[in-house]
Parts: C-alpha cells; sequence; structure tokens
C-alpha cells in the first residue's frame, strides 16, 4: 500500500503472522520490550505474547482471526510503525460488542463480516494499538498507520475496521482520520503511593473500611492460604491445575474457552516473569486461582476461575490480593478485566476506555454515529454517578 501520511518514501504493507515481524525489530517500538525505548512495557503487545497467540492456534484464520497486521517501513526498509490487526468473521473475543451493528446492517440488506479488527484477542486491556518507534515523527507515523487501517479495510472489501481498548492520545488521532470514538467503562485501583494495603483502607469511609476487613477475613476461612506463582513457580503442573479452573469458568461464560493449554505453555515459556498467578489453596491442594499479567507500572488482571466456591474467595483472589501486589511492587495501576460494578465497593474506581471505528457505508456510519453519539453522553453521566459512590471519605 502507498503511504498514506507524510513519512517520505515510507511504504505500508499487511502481513499475516506476528512472525513476519523478528523479535528484535518488533522490540524496536515503544511499550513492546521492558528495556526497550519510549514509555511503560505493555506485556499484550509484546512480540512474545502475540506470537504465543497465533502459534497455539486460538489467534488464526481457523478461529476467525485472520493476521492482517500492518507495517510501515522506510526506505531502506526499516520498521517505523505496526498495528496488530486481524481479519474477522465473527464479533467473540473482543469485549467492546458490536453484535447490534451486525444484525442492524444485515437486515438492511449489508454483510458485515469479514470486518478488520485492530485488537489484542481476547484482551481487555487498554494499550498502544498504533506502535511506532520512538522518533520525532511520531504524530506522523500514527497518522499514517490510521489512515493505513481504513485503506486496508476497503482493500479487503471489509465493512468496517475497529480499533479496541486504544489508549486516549491514539483514540484522538483515529478520530482525526475519520474513526468514530466510542466510549465505555472500567474499574481500576490507583495507587497513591500507599505503602500497605492498611494505609489504603485508612482512606476509605469507616464504614466501608470495616466491611473490607470482614470480607478479608471470611475469604479466608476454612483453611484457605494464598499464594504468588511467578517465573519458575509457574511448572507445568501449575498451568494443568489452573487450565481446569479457566476452563470451567470460561465454559459458563462463553459456552467455550478461547485459550487452549498449548497458550499457557507458550506465553509461560516466554514470559514467566511478566505473569502472577494468585492461587488459593486448600487441604494441600490449589482450589482457585487468577491470572495476572505484569508490565512497568500496571498489574492487568485477566482470568479467575475455581473448583471449590467460599463466599468472598473470588473477591479476594482477584481484587484484594491484586491491591496487595500492586502496593509491594510499586505500581501505579490495577486493571480488574472488563465490567463489574461490585469492584467499585473494593477500591476500584470507575475509568473511561476508548475504542474507534471506521464503517464504510456512508448511511450506515451516519446511524452509527448517531447511536455513539448518545451512548457517550450515557457513559459520560453513569461514571459521574458512580464516582460519587466509591468508598472513600469524602474529600479525598
Amino acid at each position: 500500500m502507498r503511504n498514506s501520511g507524510s513519512i517520505g518514501d515510507a511504504v505500508l504493507r499487511s502481513v499475516t503472522g506476528i512472525g513476519d515481524f523478528s523479535k528484535a525489530e518488533w522490540g524496536t517500538l515503544a511499550c513492546t520490550t521492558k528495556t526497550g525505548p519510549g514509555r511503560s512495557y505493555n506485556p499484550f503487545v509484546s512480540h512474545d505474547f502475540l506470537l504465543s497467540l497465533e502459534e497455539s492456534g486460538c489467534a488464526v484464520a481457523e478461529s476467525g482471526w485472520l493476521g492482517q497486521h500492518l507495517r510501515l517501513e522506510s526506505g531502506d526498509g526499516r520498521l517505523l510503525g505496526a498495528v496488530p490487526c486481524y481479519l474477522k468473521s465473527h464479533s467473540q473475543g473482543e469485549y467492546v460488542f458490536d453484535h447490534g451493528w451486525a444484525d442492524a446492517f444485515e437486515r438492511a440488506g449489508g454483510r458485515y463480516y469479514p470486518k478488520l479488527q485492530a485488537s489484542i484477542p481476547f484482551t481487555p486491556a487498554t494499550g498502544p494499538r498504533l506502535l511506532t518507534v520512538v522518533d520525532e515523527r511520531e504524530a506522523a507515523i500514527k497518522a499514517a498507520l490510521a489512515n493505513g487501517l481504513r485503506e486496508l479495510c476497503d482493500r479487503r472489501s471489509a465493512s468496517s475496521a475497529h480499533v479496541t481498548f486504544a489508549d486516549r492520545l491514539e483514540a484522538e488521532v483515529l478520530e482525526n482520520a475519520g474513526f468514530l470514538r466510542r466510549t465505555d467503562q472500567q474499574f481500576h485501583f490507583h495507587n497513591d503511593g500507599y505503602r500497605s494495603y492498611e494505609e489504603f483502607l485508612e482512606t476509605l469511609a469507616s464504614r466501608k473500611r470495616k466491611a473490607l476487613r470482614r470480607e478479608r477475613s471470611e475469604a479466608l476461612q476454612n483453611g484457605i492460604s494464598i499464594e504468588w506463582l511467578t517465573g519458575s513457580d509457574l511448572t507445568e503442573t501449575v498451568w494443568d491445575t489452573f487450565y481446569g479452573f479457566y476452563t470451567d469458568t470460561g465454559s459458563r461464560k462463553w459456552g467455550r474457552p478461547y485459550l487452549n493449554r498449548v497458550f499457557f505453555s507458550l506465553v509461560s515459556e516466554r514470559m514467566a516473569d511478566d505473569i502472577l498467578l494468585v492461587m488459593a489453596k486448600r487441604d494441600g491442594r490449589y482450589i482457585a486461582g487468577a491470572l495476572n499479567f505484569i508490565g512497568s507500572d500496571t498489574l492487568f488482571g485477566r482470568h479467575w476461575g475455581c473448583l471449590e466456591h467460599h463466599r468472598f474467595l473470588h473477591f479476594e483472589v482477584c481484587y484484594h490480593q491484586a491491591i496487595d501486589h500492586a502496593i509491594a511492587n510499586k505500581l501505579d495501576t490495577v486493571e480488574a478485566g472488563a465490567q463489574g460494578e461490585h469492584k467499585l465497593a473494593r477500591g476500584y474506581q470507575p475509568v473511561t476506555t476508548h475504542s474507534a471505528h471506521y464503517i464504510a457505508h456512508p448511511d450506515f456510519r451516519r446511524a452509527v454515529a448517531d447511536y455513539l453519539k448518545h451512548e457517550r453522553q450515557d457513559v459520560a453521566q453513569i461514571n459521574t454517578i458512580l464516582s460519587r459512590h466509591t468508598p472513600f471519605r469524602k474529600g479525598d
């Protein structure tokens, strides 16, 4: 594809696999490595994570995720930017729901699939999507990538292109390129430099503070203990156990879990130090667990499952322990996954998430734009209301 931005002789092209990028050149993109250039490390845009999704067979053409990754190259072949992107035949595994759009378009005689999805498969975590090298032309590179997504959408005869869980500044770049802005809501914990969980509790209203102390105490009754597993602790036996938790929960939530057992082995082999498993044990065996990924300043909560149901154990393993870990390791934020107003009472605060959508058909685009205008207003109003009901003391 021609370069749609002002990057001199740069060229845009698409490739079908993350393996078409070498790990070294991918590591020149900001946020993709711990020691690399630029802003904070996000494990989900790492070469290891994306390659594990593809090599395990989780994000491949057979599962409805055909790689269409954009790469922007300088005239001498040097990588300037990239977008993890997929041509999709369904809307599963995205967490920004457009099933209603698909139904409406097809009832009107259109064909919604295939569509382009610029995202991290099965991962509702905010992060960079328009990946660039650290360069004084960063703004122009991002603009070229955004325009390249539109051009790729038209070339593939796709109905639309969707960039989900983008950061706010990238959403603005995409909006300037003709994408429609969409907002939604998650709940995140913000570490205000706390030295301990007890110090965090002191910022809460007295009644809320007592409730959380009681909740945590009750969760660990019946002889339950908690372990944090990372690095070399993550043996294949541990993954066998956790996969049993994951498939039980995934089968009940989605009908079929998105991730297979091979994925956990591959990602653990490549990224063990970026993974935290919080495991609950009783009578010498693990009975529940939560999977987290560790960024340079954020703990990302992902999957939970259990074999035994105990009152408040889910909240302890997924939310309270995540706060403990963030405080102990001086992480700024805990992103505890999609949805869940119940997180509010546990010290997580409402935040706005962003996505951007290019709709090729002009009439359908106008209809979606009108819908999104009202949806953004609703999201903003709900966030304002929820912000008034956090457990923090008035004035904090």
